[in-house]
């Protein structure tokens, strides 16, 4: 009986085909008359599949909020815990340093201006910004943008000020090599990869290290990201981490590092007290300055 069910379906489906496909006029108002006889129950039919297919997607979309709900407390528990660690570090830090009375490094004061003009060349790369003395910049400030090191300033006026790239000729940067600890000097090419000399142990040196300046000489601040190292033609490079391409603002340091020694430290001179006050000692006593001095001239 299945079997002469599904070959009477089978017949009829094969019949509609090829009725529906045929070209001939009286089979298309056929057609045209059983589509229109048919389309009202098919539109009865269709709205509560559309209503299914909508109850279902909202269906899904509650899983998928459900899901990232749960994800994110989740994520809420593991960052209570970090909070919780990080405070306990902070305080733990606190106390250290009340312990050990360290005077932590002064905040960096900076100044952002507008790269009013660019002066390049094949022996010099600078720009002039539109900020000076009067927003409190000096020579030899450090400049940078979102990314790192982009030079030092060489001139400054009452509103505008020249920065030196670090990729120009004459730019020298004292730089350290992390996490090897190789300290080296950046030295300007004209290329966006200057040269690093003068490195003490270039065998631990690896492409990927991270440079930054040393701050050495006291003119860059200390720790600033300078770009990563790359080997070339047996030369060890610093590609600049600075978008030298799309340069429209730079920020320009205020460092003061305040550590210069104004006066000599004491010098260990001969005791010049009376030879009466003079501590004894197993030798027996110093002798007088004066008779030391003759005994030397003689």
């Amino acid at each position: 009986m299945r079997a002469v069910l599904l070959g009477i379906v089978v017949v009829i489906c094969l019949v509609l085909i090829g009725l529906w496909r045929s070209d001939n006029p009286r089979l298309t108002q056929v057609r045209l008359a059983l589509a229109d006889t048919v389309s009202p129950s098919f539109g009865f039919i269709a709205e509560p599949i559309a209503y299914a297919n909508e109850i279902l997607r909202d269906y899904r979309a509650l899983i998928d909020v459900y899901d990232q709900n749960r994800a994110l407390r989740e994520e809420i528990d593991r960052l209570q815990v970090w909070r919780s660690t990080a405070r306990a570090l902070e305080e733990e830090n606190a106390r250290l340093r009340a312990l050990m009375n360290v005077r932590p490094a002064p905040r960096l004061g900076f100044v952002t201006g507008d790269v009013i003009a660019d002066s390049g060349g094949p022996f010099s790369e600078s720009a002039l910004v539109n900020v000076g003395q009067r927003d409190g910049v000096v020579d030899g400030s450090a400049a940078v943008d979102g990314s790192g090191l982009v030079g030092r300033v060489v001139g400054v006026g009452e509103r505008a000020a020249r920065v030196m790239f670090v990729t120009d000729f004459s730019s020298r940067v004292p730089v350290i090599i992390e996490p090897s600890g190789q300290r080296a000097i950046l030295s300007g090419d004209a290329t966006r990869a200057p040269v690093l000399e003068f490195l003490g142990a270039p065998d631990r040196v690896n492409p990927g290290d991270t440079v930054r300046t040393s701050g050495d000489g006291g003119v860059f601040p200390p720790h600033l990201p300078v770009g990563t190292v790359v080997r070339t033609d047996r030369t060890w490079r610093a590609l600049l981490s600075a978008d030298f391409q799309r340069l429209e603002f730079v920020r320009l340091l205020r460092y003061n590092p305040n550590t210069a020694i104004d006066r000599p430290g004491g010098i260990v001179g001969p005791d010049r007290r009376p030879f009466a006050e003079q501590p004894a000692t197993g030798a027996g006593p110093a002798p007088p300055l004066a008779e030391t001095e003759r005994e030397t001239r003689g």
